[in-house]
């Protein structure tokens, strides 16, 4: 049996052996030249090779000559082919696993056979690459000293808009993945949850032919977005809060508190709130009525 080998610009170059584990690869997030040569060596010498769409996966190894063949995991086979992995590797076999674009486990199936793999024992090889959260943040020209990645938010609007007020304080630059047709949705309940004047970072199509990040408050966006077409794939960045407590708290408070009277009365609207905020119904209802008496 010849060794595996991987082809860069037209030279072949043969990979080095792997031991046995459970390799979590990072592969490109849309331009495939953003692979690096360690993924390669793991792609071309590993056993087997998991992936959550084997189309997508074989698109990568062909454009670098690699003969694997993978083998599909993925949130609805994960119970069949979740024990075929793990026995693979109980075997001695090297395992690679990787997502349709990049780091698997990240918002993604392959968190349950990584947890799986070691605690039977396995070692777990991480081989770092492309991330979208990270590319995002870093173009943003959001806060990047302090950061934290929520996943997906909510596709329902009332979910959705209790998750933003779960974060509404948060002294962290936050960022999600959104789909295209629900991007106006989102921005529409950031701006009821957090305030239109509350700064975000949309982040469309990244390394890919029509990349764009757009940054601006959460109004600016909102008219930029509501009547355009929206595809490709999505990360929504929202700075953090701002620090001083006081008037800060008291500007989100009342941006939420505008956001559900718009929807229901002002009595569901602080039960609303209460829930939301932890803050008492009381409290809240008499700061409905005192926004009312001023005409805000």
């Amino acid at each position: 049996m010849s060794a595996p080998t991987y082809t860069i610009a037209g030279h072949e170059i043969t990979a080095p052996p792997l031991e046995p584990a459970l390799y979590l690869v990072a592969t490109p997030i849309g331009n495939l030249r953003d692979v690096t040569i360690r993924a390669l060596e793991t792609l071309a010498a590993c056993d087997v090779l998991a992936c959550e769409d084997t189309r997508i996966t074989r698109r990568l190894l062909d454009r670098y000559g690699i003969a694997a063949k993978p083998v599909a995991y993925h949130e609805h086979n994960a119970d069949q082919a979740g024990p075929r992995l793990l026995a693979a590797l109980a075997d001695g076999r090297s395992v690679a696993l990787v997502s349709d674009a990049g780091t698997p486990l990240v918002s993604d199936p392959g968190y349950r056979l990584g947890i799986e793999a070691r605690q039977a024992g396995h070692a777990v090889v991480p081989i770092p690459g492309p991330s979208a959260v990270l590319a995002a943040l870093s173009a943003s020209g959001l806060p990047t000293d302090d950061f934290r990645f929520v996943g997906f938010l909510p596709a329902k609007d009332k979910a959705r808009r209790d998750r933003l007020a779960s974060l509404l304080h948060q002294q962290s630059t936050l960022i999600a993945f959104e789909s295209p047709h629900r991007l106006v949705g989102a921005l529409e309940a950031i701006a009821a949850v957090m305030g239109a004047e509350r700064t975000v970072c949309v982040a469309r199509e990244l390394t890919k032919r029509f990349e764009t990040v757009t940054t601006g408050t959460v109004n600016e966006l909102s008219n930029r977005f509501g009547d355009e077409t929206i595809k490709g794939e999505i990360v929504l960045l929202i700075a953090p809060a701002k620090t001083e407590t006081g008037q800060a708290e008291a500007t989100d408070i009342d941006a939420l508190l505008a956001g559900l009277l718009a929807d229901m009365p002002a009595g569901k609207a602080a039960r609303e709130a209460a829930q939301m905020t932890g803050l008492p119904r009381a409290d809240l209802y008499a700061r409905i009525l005192a926004r009312k008496e001023t005409g805000d």
